[in-house]
Formats: structure tokens, sequence, C-alpha cells
């Protein structure tokens, strides 16, 4: 992002006709099931930066935004099934407690291809909504001390803003604690 540049503008709009066209930022499933979900406004939002904001530190740095702004969408896997959870880029998931909430024996990180296999986003790009398979979402309530967040849009350079009661709706998110505590 140059010097120039003001975090809060977005991307140039892209056609609402057609939401996944090449010139659009966010990548094309994310453009369709933006669509699909009435959200093809959010297709111009969508901001692309040069260098990768696969991590919350990359997307907070690049957007200028605080790093509690970033909606992270990791992938765990609860007794092998996965599942979503979207957490602040400031925090850190308790695998305990998402055990807890889903009332399983075993909660682990998802390896990479599973986390492909299950949302068809390479991790770094992995948005909230809009995967290739339907999982069970878990929204940490940290998301809601903000008016708005940002989340990737598909590939480790896209990200969006979202109001974050609007996203774990459209994520069909339940909300949930599952925020690591300060030791």
């Amino acid at each position: 992002m140059s010097a120039t540049d003001s975090p809060a503008s977005p991307a140039s709009p892209a056609s609402p006709a057609s939401p996944a066209s090449p010139s659009s930022p966010a990548h094309p499933r994310f453009a369709a099931a933006l669509s699909e979900l009435g959200l093809a406004e959010l297709v111009g939002e969508v901001r692309r930066f040069p260098e990768a904001t696969r991590t919350a530190r990359e997307a907070a740095d690049a957007i200028g935004c605080e790093l509690s702004q970033i909606c992270k969408s990791l992938i765990f896997a609860a007794d092998g099934v996965p599942v979503l959870v979207l957490m602040d880029g400031a925090s850190r998931v308790d695998p305990e407690r998402v055990r807890w909430e889903l009332c399983a024996a075993e909660v682990t990180r998802a390896k990479a291809d599973v986390v492909r296999q299950t949302t068809g986003y390479a991790i770094g790009g992995v948005p909230p909504f809009g995967h290739v398979t339907k999982t069970r979402v878990l929204a940490d309530r940290s998301l809601l001390d903000h008016d708005v967040v940002w989340a990737a849009a598909g590939t480790p350079y896209a990200v969006f803003p979202m109001a974050p009661g609007d996203l774990i709706h459209h994520a069909n998110g339940t909300l949930v604690d599952v925020r690591e505590s300060a030791k």
C-alpha cells in the first residue's frame, strides 16, 4: 500500500453482473458466494495488496487497522470432523474451549490439506464463508468488540470489511467464548 492510499479506501468496484470477473481482487468462488448471499456490493469493497496478508499481523499492517480488527478463519478438527473457528487477530484459540463447546473428545488444528479440502482455499486466504463444504462455525465474541472487522477474501492478498455481527450471521456462526486466557 502506498503512502497516498487511505486504509479505508475500497478497491475499484467490480461489475455486479459478474462478481467473479478476473478484475475482481476476490477469489472467484468467494465473489460468487457473496453474490449468492445477496452481498454482491461487497465485491467492490475487497482490497488486494501487493504483499501477502496471510497472517493477521500482515493484514493489519497492510490495512492500517488494529490487529484485533482482523477476523481469522481457522480450521480445527473436532474428533476428526472439520470445524471453522472465527477469531480476532490479536487472540489465540483455546482448543480445550472448542472441545468443550463441541462436546468433543479431541480438538486439533487441521493440516493444510484438510483446510484446502474443507474450504477450497489455502491457509492464509480462507474467508469466513463461501467454502466448498458446509462446516460447523464457532465465532468468538471478541469479534463484536469492533464496528468493522476485516477478513480474507479467498486469497492471501485480498481482504474485505464487514460488520462482525453480519459476518457471523452470513457464516452461520454460533457465538462462543473460545479465546485463550491471558497467562
